[in-house]
């Protein structure tokens, strides 16, 4: 009998409409599939808490954002991070996903806090354009050489702009600043991390900001560096 060597991917996706979570993940089965992973993809949380399918699975890539979760799916996810499987995900799918659970929120290093509006109120569209804004994701000068955002300059984009909160055992590798505008409530620039990952047990977990919907995901740069993430964290 000769045993397989065919990696495993996990999908998990679902929460929130507004961030296309079937269409962006959608977009990246193919790469999946060309990098040798047999993909399985679920629109729930409970596959979780199935330990046995979880411990041979090379890198969950998830998309969930807005949702909760059960303890014992939480666990699992946790436990199997730990173990070595590899964690990845952009936008509220991976740092918006479960606000109530500070045991995923210590998992991930980041939590969405806001996203600045483009301009001031009576001046608003109504619709989600109202938190696109013009801005640049900088690479760290000092982690310009890691794998997943070698060879890429800083670049421009207009979406969300995601103020995340955050901790220092994240290896930042990209940041965005937030102007300090006339009508904002805070009175200085802020600096938040924007792309990073992070070591947890024997698990990699990836996060991006970027990715607020398929149009951004297909961006160049991003699209670049959620691939490159997803196959870092992998087991």
């Amino acid at each position: 009998m000769t045993t397989s060597t065919t990696k495993r991917a996990l999908v998990v996706r679902g929460g929130w409409d507004g961030h296309q979570p079937v269409e962006t993940t959608d977009s990246f089965l193919l790469f999946l599939q060309e990098h040798g992973y047999d993909v399985r993809v679920e629109d729930a949380t409970a596959v979780y808490a199935d330990a046995d399918y979880l411990a041979g699975v090379d890198v969950v890539v998830q998309t969930n954002t807005m949702s909760t979760i059960e303890g014992d799916e939480l666990r699992g996810l946790i436990t199997a991070v730990r173990n070595g499987t590899g964690l990845a995900g952009w936008h509220g799918g991976i740092a918006d996903s479960y606000r109530s659970s500070a045991d995923y929120l210590q998992l991930i290093g980041g939590q969405f806090a806001a996203h600045p509006p483009r301009a001031v109120p009576d001046e608003l569209a109504g619709d989600a354009s109202d938190n696109f804004v013009r801005h640049t994701v900088d690479i760290v000068p000092e982690r310009a050489d890691h794998p997943i955002v070698a060879g890429i300059s800083g670049f421009e984009l207009t979406t969300e702009q995601y103020w995340v909160l955050s901790d220092d055992y994240n290896d930042v590798l990209a940041t965005t600043t937030l102007a300090a505008r006339d009508f904002d409530p805070w009175h200085r620039p802020v600096t938040c991390p924007a792309i990073w990952t992070r070591q947890w047990g024997q698990g990699r977990v990836f996060v991006s900001t970027p990715g607020h919907d398929l149009a951004v995901v297909q961006d160049p740069n991003v699209r670049t560096v959620i691939e490159r993430g997803i196959l870092w964290a992998s087991r």
